[in-house]
């Protein structure tokens, strides 16, 4: 009676704890697609080299993942996709694709010489208030 309990439970188990490795997996890839889409967000708002964002973003984010970088108007749109596919045989059956999009307003040209951005400006207005 109790092999036959046992023979059901454990490969019960082993697969619980599969999909929950799996999960964990996908988590961190999600997390690290998230990293990697605001860092190129960021570098190509600031006007950098493609060649410079997408070595930075793809350093962030997981082995295999795409890169898209688009500029909407005045905003850059960073897309890092990654597909997550389960080990060995099972995965080509078993893939999912994990994504996080980034925006960021593009930068515009630095303020002229002796002129500070209006924050800055405010907050040295408001400093001898306190």
């Amino acid at each position: 009676m109790v092999t036959a309990e046992m023979a059901m439970t454990i490969p019960t188990l082993v697969v619980a704890v599969a999909m929950a490795m799996g999960g964990v997996i996908a988590m961190t890839n999600q997390m690290r697609c998230a990293d990697a889409a605001a860092t190129a967000a960021r570098l190509a708002a600031r006007g950098e080299p493609i060649d410079v964002v997408r070595k930075a973003a793809l350093s962030a984010a997981p082995a295999g993942a795409t890169l898209q970088v688009v500029t909407e108007g005045t905003t850059v749109v960073a897309t890092v996709t990654d597909r997550i596919a389960a080990p060995g045989i099972i995965g080509s059956r078993i893939a999912f694709t994990v994504s996080q999009h980034s925006v960021a307003a593009l930068e515009s040209a630095p303020p002229a010489v002796g002129q500070l951005p209006a924050s800055t400006a405010m907050r040295q207005r408001e400093a001898p208030r306190s």
